[in-house]
């Protein structure tokens, strides 16, 4: 069986062409590991249970879990800002024309 190179990607879009995700596949990648990010930071200063993470937002703790372990597959950007605005943030969003639109 002949060995697999690894692939090396330095950048989240190198990252996204590596698994065949299209530019603005990437950006809502980017976007939601951002907010998981975050919420990462939140879930552990804050040492809250991922049961009441999910009683809070309305979600299941499986759910929470898996979030919290990378798991973003079926998971959409609305579902993290609602788990981080009932642990009492608010998501900013910022729009700015990119430089490669130009």
């Amino acid at each position: 069986m002949p060995r697999l190179k690894p692939i090396v990607a330095s950048t989240p879009e190198e990252l996204a062409s590596a698994l065949g995700l299209s530019a603005l596949e990437a950006k809502e990648w980017q976007v939601q590991y951002v907010l998981l990010k975050r919420l990462k930071e939140v879930v552990r200063r804050r040492s809250i249970t991922h049961a009441e993470i999910a009683k809070r937002a309305g979600t299941s703790r499986s759910r929470v879990t898996a979030i919290l372990n990378d798991d973003l597959e079926h998971v959409s950007t609305d579902l993290l800002i609602r788990i981080l605005g009932s642990l009492g943030y608010r998501v900013k969003v910022s729009v700015v024309r990119s430089e490669s639109a130009a």
